[in-house]
């Protein structure tokens, strides 16, 4: 395994595509109970080269209903993005993740795994990508019909600041989806 992440942390694939040198995030275990699929790390992840490290993160952690300790031990979380690198700024917020990285490496990794886990799909890229015909057609949708999709994925939207308008039109959100995503990362994290 330490093979795979040796070249997945030195990819160089998009070198000359992206605004900056690539420097590849990823968190992974083969033994990981809860498995976290997001977008592209942001400026700042990139920087620290720690995922999730920034407001989202935050917010992401309150929503599971766990410690930055057991957020970052990997026996309980593996991180994966859909674009391993950050993708730049765009006019409305970061670039969508470049697809070259889950079809150089999503397979690899998902072969890895010892066990079936949960897997949290943040939002419509990963959600897109995995669920294919399965996907609602917009991440609305594709949220809110959170439980067709256990008990191998959760669906969920981005966490980021920008998408507190979203958050304040979907109450429900708030009321039904996140009481049942602490449900079932407790236990995940129990067995």
């Amino acid at each position: 395994m330490s093979a795979l992440l040796d070249e997945i942390l030195s990819c160089s694939f998009c070198s000359g595509i992206l605004p900056h040198e690539p420097r590849p995030v990823i968190q992974f275990e083969t033994t990981s109970k809860i498995l976290i699929i997001g977008q592209a790390p942001g400026r700042r992840v990139h920087e620290t080269g720690i995922p999730w490290n920034d407001a989202s993160g935050n917010k992401l952690r309150d929503w599971l209903g766990v410690s930055n300790d057991s957020f970052y031990n990997p026996e309980h979380f593996s991180i994966i993005p859909m674009g391993f690198c950050y993708p730049g700024k765009g006019k409305s917020g970061d670039l969508p993740p470049l697809p070259a990285c889950a079809k150089l490496w999503h397979s690899r990794l998902m072969d890895a795994f010892e066990s079936k886990q949960l897997i949290l799909l943040i939002g419509q890229y990963a959600q897109r990508h995995y669920l294919n015909t399965r996907y609602k057609g917009n991440l609305t949708d594709t949220v809110k019909s959170y439980a067709e999709y256990l008990p191998g994925y959760f669906t969920l939207p981005h966490p980021s600041p920008r998408n507190q308008n979203w958050l304040k039109v979907n109450p429900w959100f708030g009321e039904a989806v996140l009481p049942a995503l602490k449900v079932q990362v407790a236990e995940r994290l129990q067995q």
